[in-house]
Parts: structure tokens; sequence; C-alpha cells
């Protein structure tokens, strides 16, 4: 598979793309990683889909943990290799069971999520694949995090589709990792 849009040399940067790329390598990423590679072409929007990023991945209302096992959702539902190679040791980092990120890979409902790791999971399966979410979850979610929550969750759930997309499109290769997504 060829990378279509393969990272750019850093002196080819031109006068927009350089301080754009530059606000991510020194931001919390501390690196121009592959979802901002194929971006850098349209500098504009990778600063705006970072900001964004940047938000729902370190600060948003959920947490780290739960919001891990909401971009897993997201990058397994997408069959996104990169997305996948990146979350899944820090979902493990931040507490997902190795059982439930292996589930998750192997398209199986996992069996040993705590109960708000379970209101996460339901959420983002019903938001993927039936484009909506039941009263049910949709009431556990606003009694455990408030709209906010449930807006940043939903915000986790499109802006991590997004970058699947762009990374899907340009066939972005996987980094060199220990998690690899089981092939469809």
């Amino acid at each position: 598979m060829i990378n279509r849009l393969p990272p750019l040399a850093e002196h080819a940067w031109d006068e927009q793309q350089r301080p754009l790329a530059q606000e991510i390598i020194n931001g919390p990423r501390g690196a121009l990683l592959p979802p901002f590679e194929p971006l850098l072409r349209s500098p504009e929007l990778m600063a705006h889909a970072q900001r964004m990023g940047e938000y729902l991945r370190y600060r948003s209302a959920l947490g780290q943990r739960l919001s891990e096992l909401a971009i897993l959702v997201t990058a397994r539902h997408w069959s996104q290799p990169v997305e996948w190679a990146i979350h899944a040791p820090i979902a493990r980092e931040k507490g997902i069971s190795a059982a439930a990120v292996q589930a998750i890979n192997e398209k199986r409902q996992p069996d040993d999520l705590k109960s708000d790791e379970w209101v996460i999971y339901h959420f983002c399966q019903q938001l993927h694949q039936q484009q909506k979410v039941s009263d049910a979850t949709w009431q556990q979610a606003i009694g455990l995090w408030g709209e906010k929550g449930v807006v940043d969750l939903i915000g986790i759930n499109g802006y991590y589709s997004f970058l699947s997309m762009i990374m899907n499109g340009a066939q972005t290769p996987v980094p060199d990792t220990q998690d690899h997504l089981i092939p469809e």
C-alpha cells in the first residue's frame, strides 16, 4: 500500500505550514504525528483539527481513561490501524483492561468493563452502528457526565472518525508497534 500523502520534509514547509506544524510539535503531542502529516496539506484545517483534538484527547469532561476507550471503539469501527496502534497502549495505560482492548480489536463485546466504561462502549457502538443513541443509553450518559460530557463524547466519536477517514483515504502507514488491528 502506497502512502498517498507522506510526510513533507520540514525544509519544504511553507510560511503557513511552518508555524502551525510547530504549534503541534510544541504542544502535548510533542511531534507532528501521522494524522497531521496528511493534514499539513491544508494547514488551516489541520490547525483547527489539532486544537479540537487536543481538547478532546487531553481535557474532555470524560477524562483520559474513558476518552481512550471511545477512541478505540471509533478506530475499530473505521478499521483504522494508525489510531489503533497509537491509542491501544494508551488505553491500557489509562486503565482499560488488556482483555477489553483485545475484545474490541476482535469486534467482540468485552466482558470486563467497569460500569462507566460500559456506558461509553454502548454509546459509541450505537452512535457508529445505528447512527443514533437509545434513550436509555443517553440517560445513563447524561446521569454520569451531564450534557457537557455527552457532547464531548459525541465530539470524540466525530473527531476520531474524521482522522480515520483522513488516514484511510491517504493510506497512512502504521507506526512500528506491538498493537496491530486485526484484519477484517
